[in-house]
């Protein structure tokens, strides 16, 4: 299938699609995960991976843009979402240099981000080694992308 939205749909009991993410989801704040949940996977699914991204960050790194905040896999196919800061599956690295999540930050006086949060579900589980980036998280998962979704909330730093 590739990298397409799908009938998947993703949501957040802490904002909904292009609302402010809530400081306490941020660098700013308790800097959790905000719960999220899922549904609508397609057929023949038996694993997830979730991703953070935000694309507004005014950074180029070689053949990538954007900032990630959040690289998430290794989570089983009967999953239906992740609690507030999760600390389950494998984490990955996060552009802090970081595993697991590291909350929204942009820089003072950028105004507003958009954060892209990811669901992705794949054809099989596979045995991924920890702390993979993001880039390297899609080139290995590219050929068992089933179908995905995303949510996107704000922020702009206080």
């Amino acid at each position: 299938m590739g990298f397409a939205l799908s009938e998947m749909q993703l949501r957040s009991s802490a904002f909904g699609p292009g609302e402010a993410i809530p400081r306490k989801y941020t660098g700013e704040g308790e800097d959790v995960s905000p719960a999220l949940e899922w549904g609508g996977a397609p057929e023949g699914t038996r694993s997830f991976a979730v991703i953070c991204h935000d694309p507004d960050a005014p950074l180029v790194k070689g053949n990538t843009y954007g900032f990630v905040h959040w690289v998430l896999y290794g989570i089983p196919g009967s999953a239906q979402g992740l609690a507030e800061g999760a600390a389950e599956y494998t984490a990955g690295t996060n552009d802090f240099g970081n595993p697991g999540y590291g909350g929204p930050m942009p820089p003072e006086g950028h105004g507003v981000h958009h954060y892209f949060f990811w669901v992705l579900a794949l054809d099989r589980e596979l045995d991924l080694e920890p702390g993979l980036t993001l880039w390297q998280l899609l080139e290995k998962i590219e050929p068992h992308v089933l179908g995905m979704n995303r949510l996107v909330g704000t922020y702009q730093r206080q």
